[in-house]
């Protein structure tokens, strides 16, 4: 395609590229990469490699970091009062399975495909770049948001630490609207000191969290060791309220799968693990320890924390909004609860590096592909780090953390998350079973929506239908169909490739298994949640018909990026090539 200049060069040549927007979408917005693309031209758009400095226990240190922040501390005493009572210990163990689940899904692309993007990375060469801009563009705020939300609670707990109230911290503008009139300085000051380390260097960046995770699970490992210590084995059995429930399981089934449900948010941030995926010196052999193995540790520590707990207090005596604290209050240890402040703090602060890093390198390749300006794609050639985007969203996370005041614990993360993580997952199936070019697409598509559409079904059954016999029969009814439905395409559509060198196993189950839980999961978000996806997803979808398909198509033009329609595209001819990349 021959070169046509540039879409925002004048007004009037914007005015015509707007008109011609349904034409470039067509074009652009189902457009596929391949792996070569994504680690050869692609890559060079930001100029320096970035460095390869980081090892297996550097992801499971990012890992670990990104996951334990300040929420456990939190979700732990909510999901035991309301849902499972002392049978949280269980549902944590099942949440850690279905992270690991979801954490499969992404090894298999990260080892395969090396680079910095992440999920957008892993949609863009499967489903294309528009499904991969709105994943990647509510990935970013959602990363944006939380941070500036944890950032505030940081202010919270050292000052619980302390002793000095977060208010006397906050400036109070009485003209302000409540909710944006206390200005917080000190998450100001967390996050600017977070950027100039990841601007500075990713393996200083490892090193500082390397030593916060571990001063933080020293503080865990306190409060696990004081929770068997002090505590009494009676208390996973027994209720303080002859009138409450009793027994390990004293709502039952039901009860644990709903805590699971609770719990899960606590493992979202080994995704950003991935993004470190373009400086790691070894990716065959150190994503799959990494991502794996910070998962596995995190749910150890989890139960433990929570067993615990159990033991502290019976279960309807364990406060939901501060359970260690109360519990060691309650047997005259009440300095306990500054430990758990300095724990909670180190947390938040591995939480911040983690997800600062990661949001950078999600910007930084969706910089390199165009739809937004190409200038958050370079990377620094002395510091070999993205710097653009890292200073660009730590500033726009400083701004937010400023006035802001944002729910800290229970929704760090939401929908955005578990939405990129189900759309991973599906991922994964169709490009293990669909070879474009040379496969049928469409008994994969069929699958993936008639799978997801029971799984939605379930769902729906599960929370709005009353218990009894026939809610029974019919989540029953949809179990058989969702396994009759995997088991129909796992015998009659045939893998159109097989991993290299690391792939999901049991496939199609685990990714299936992911998508299911995955939606369950989101089904248990609260409304307010789903109308922030639908404003997101509004807003990246503007953005993308008004500047992003006009970039990408002048990028297409100028020979930047290369047009292959999902139906058209042939990548298996790139295949032995591709894999000079990955070792």
């Amino acid at each position: 395609m021959a070169s046509h200049g540039s879409s925002f060069s004048s007004l009037r040549t914007y005015l015509q590229a707007v008109a011609h927007t349904p034409s470039r979408f067509a074009r652009r917005g189902f457009s596929v990469s391949t792996s070569y693309e994504e680690m050869s031209r692609v890559r060079a758009r930001s100029g320096t490699s970035m460095r390869k400095t980081l090892r297996w226990f550097d992801l499971v240190g990012f890992g670990i970091g990104g996951m334990v922040g300040a929420g456990v501390f939190v979700t732990t005493g909510h999901a035991s009062r309301v849902f499972a009572g002392p049978a949280v210990v269980l549902s944590y163990a099942i949440a850690g399975f279905c992270a690991l689940l979801s954490a499969f899904c992404y090894t298999e692309f990260a080892v395969d495909m090396p680079v910095a993007g992440g999920a957008f990375s892993y949609l863009r060469v499967t489903f294309g770049e528009f499904a991969a801009f709105i994943t990647g563009a509510n990935l970013i705020m959602d990363y944006v948001m939380s941070n500036a939300a944890v950032a505030r609670g940081f202010t919270a707990y050292f000052g619980t630490t302390i002793g000095i109230s977060s208010d006397k911290w906050r400036i109070t503008v009485p003209s302000f609207p409540k909710g944006f009139n206390q200005i917080d300085m000190v998450a100001v000051v967390v996050v600017l000191l977070i950027t100039i380390v990841i601007c500075y260097s990713t393996r200083e960046s490892s090193v500082v969290n390397m030593i916060l995770t571990g001063l933080h699970i020293l503080f865990i490992v306190f409060v696990i060791v004081i929770g068997f210590w002090k505590g009494s084995w009676k208390n996973f059995t027994n209720s303080s309220n002859s009138e409450n429930p009793s027994g390990f399981f004293p709502f039952g089934a039901a009860g644990v799968f709903n805590g699971a449900a609770a719990v899960y948010l606590s493992y979202i941030g080994y995704d950003a693990v991935s993004t470190m995926a373009e400086e790691v010196k070894e990716p065959v052999k150190d994503i799959p320890i990494g991502v794996s193995g910070s998962v596995i540790i995190v749910t150890i520590l989890y139960c433990l924390m929570a067993a615990s707990m159990c033991m502290l207090l019976p279960y309807d005596m364990i406060d939901p909004e501060a359970p260690f604290s109360a519990a060691f209050k309650s047997d005259g240890w009440g300095w306990a609860s500054r430990v758990i402040g300095v724990g909670a703090s180190f947390g938040i602060l591995t939480s911040l590096i983690v997800a600062m890093l990661g949001q950078a390198r999600y910007m930084c390749v969706i910089g390199r592909s165009n739809v937004v300006p190409a200038w958050f794609a370079k990377v620094h050639p002395k510091t070999s780090t993205p710097v653009n985007a890292s200073a660009f969203l730590g500033i726009f996370t400083a701004a937010i953390a400023l006035f802001t005041d944002l729910d800290v614990l229970l929704n760090l993360v939401s929908i955005g998350t578990l939405f990129v993580f189900y759309m991973v997952a599906n991922a994964v199936v169709y490009r293990r079973y669909v070879a474009a070019g040379t496969t049928n697409p469409w008994p994969t598509v069929s699958f993936l929506v008639s799978f997801s559409f029971t799984s939605i079904m379930f769902t729906l059954i599960w929370k709005c239908v009353p218990s009894g016999v026939a809610k029974a029969v019919m989540l029953s009814a949809c179990g058989v169909v969702a396994v009759a439905i995997l088991q129909l395409f796992h015998f009659t559509v045939p893998q159109a490739r097989k991993p290299e060198f690391w792939g999901v196993p049991l496939m199609p189950w685990i990714p299936a298994t992911s998508i299911f839980l995955n939606l369950f999961l989101l089904g248990s978000l609260d409304g307010p949640s789903y109308v922030r996806f639908g404003v997101f997803s509004a807003v990246a979808v503007l953005f993308y018909v008004l500047y992003s398909v006009h970039a990408s198509f002048d990028a297409e033009g100028d020979g930047s990026l290369s047009q292959k329609n999902v139906e058209v595209h042939m990548e298996s001819k790139e295949e032995s090539v591709d894999q000079s990349f990955k070792v």
